[in-house]
């Protein structure tokens, strides 16, 4: 299945991959079961994996229908590029010592880091992001378990609301004020992120209290996004928009979690009401930007533009003339006990171990289909759901709520108990 429905074959999602991109998949996989095993491995690049599929249909509509293309740009159609030799390149020797990490680090990061997704899609945002060289998305795999370790990300997705709190002043104060929120789908499929520049001031919250929120939302995002869309979009509403709501450090971080922790998530950013000021801000910012993120920037200024990319019967109606959805962002506390499954040790030890046994067979399967050959391996797939099927199942006992799983005024949740998404829209 495609990324959006409509997505051609190689466009390097599950379900999409050419022969050449399904053979850097298993190159990788392979890599990770080595450098496990030895500590090390060395890469040999086939620089036929980088050479792009020949398109099936033209490339404008192509373009159009993946996203919210041509950035500030223009169009996100391009002419073919004339066609360019492969360069062949010395083999690349990878260590784990090199990168800090131990095997079983690795595998940990690996399999908490998958959650409810197909493995295969972990895999693949690395190898997109590194156009399908093999050893560079391993490194950059492996550098972004590293940063997860560091990062405790792990602590984020465990402790409730009122720990992260706790342990970090303001946290919830910034869910509250609506400084940042989810709602809703664009036309793509893909969940919304609001982010309301005008209620933030650097000074405000201690700046661990903002990496905090910023995992905390990259985490809770991977839960509203539901297959076969992959990435999310983003919206800066830049209105009533000042030097004091600029914060440069933050800006950074975010801009590293897309680039290079959390790659191929982000699917478009649109960059509303743009007050005169903030253009000194954008050639700050602008140069800190990876090409591929910067193409998926939309700068919008009239209510009416939103519509482009995402429904008036989903869009808020606080963008007066444009927005039909009456939503009013309320952010839902914790309720007492809401997080008691993970006190259930013996019950979390069976579902952690039928997690784990599910995960090795997997690794199993994919060392099969390695040797073996073949796009498709059934098995692994058929193991892919369960895994998929077990997380749910696990969740309760190993992660704590958020406000998107918790009941409204209304009794109801935004993402059920099965992990699927069900969005209101008052209109």
């Amino acid at each position: 299945m495609s990324l959006t429905g409509n997505t051609p074959e190689g466009t390097g999602h599950v379900g999409t991959l050419t022969p050449n991109q399904a053979t850097a998949l298993k190159q990788l996989w392979a890599a990770l079961y080595e450098i496990q095993a030895n500590g090390t491995v060395t890469v040999t690049h086939d620089p036929k994996l980088n050479t792009p599929p020949t398109p099936a249909v033209d490339p404008a509509p192509v373009a159009a229908s993946v996203g919210w293309g041509g950035g500030w740009f223009g169009s996100a159609a391009a002419a073919p590029a004339a066609p360019v030799e492969p360069v062949a390149e010395p083999p690349l020797t990878i260590t784990l010592e090199e990168v800090g990490l131990s095997a079983a680090d690795v595998r940990t990061e690996l399999w908490n880091n998958v959650m409810c997704d197909h493995p295969d899609s972990l895999v693949l945002r690395f190898l997109r992001a590194r156009k399908w060289h093999v050893g560079n998305g391993l490194i950059m795999l492996l550098k972004a378990f590293k940063w997860r370790q560091e990062m405790h990300v792990e602590d984020v997705k465990y402790w409730g609301d009122n720990e992260l709190e706790a342990a970090y002043p303001k946290f919830k104060k910034q869910l509250e004020m609506g400084k940042f929120y989810v709602h809703g789908t664009d036309k793509l499929g893909q969940p919304v992120v609001y982010l309301n520049v005008q209620l933030h001031k650097a000074g405000d919250q201690d700046y661990k209290t903002l990496e905090r929120l910023t995992i905390y939302l990259m985490e809770t995002g991977r839960l509203l996004i539901q297959p076969p869309v992959e990435t999310v979009a983003l919206v800066f509403d830049l209105t009533g928009f000042g030097l004091a709501n600029m914060d440069y450090n933050l800006v950074q971080f975010l801009v590293k979690c897309f680039e290079a922790y959390y790659p191929e998530s982000l699917g478009a950013i649109l960059v509303h009401n743009a007050p005169l000021v903030f253009w000194g801000v954008w050639k700050v910012i602008e140069p800190w930007l990876d090409p591929v993120v910067a193409s998926k920037i939309k700068f919008t200024y009239k209510n009416q533009e939103l519509l482009e990319f995402i429904p008036a019967e989903h869009l808020p109606n606080t963008f007066k003339d444009a927005g039909l959805d009456k939503f009013i962002y309320t952010y839902i506390p914790p309720v007492e006990g809401e997080n008691a499954a993970m006190e259930d040790q013996e019950k979390k030890a069976q579902v952690v171990k039928e997690w784990d046994e599910l995960s090795g067979k997997f690794d199993d399967a994919t060392r099969v289909w390695i040797k073996t050959g073949g796009d498709v391996s059934e098995e692994r797939e058929k193991l892919a759901k369960e895994l998929k099927s077990q997380y749910y199942k696990m969740q309760p006992y190993i992660r704590a709520k958020n406000q998107y799983q918790r009941l409204n005024n209304a009794g109801k949740s935004v993402i059920q108990p099965d992990g699927t998404v069900v969005w209101t829209y008052h209109n």
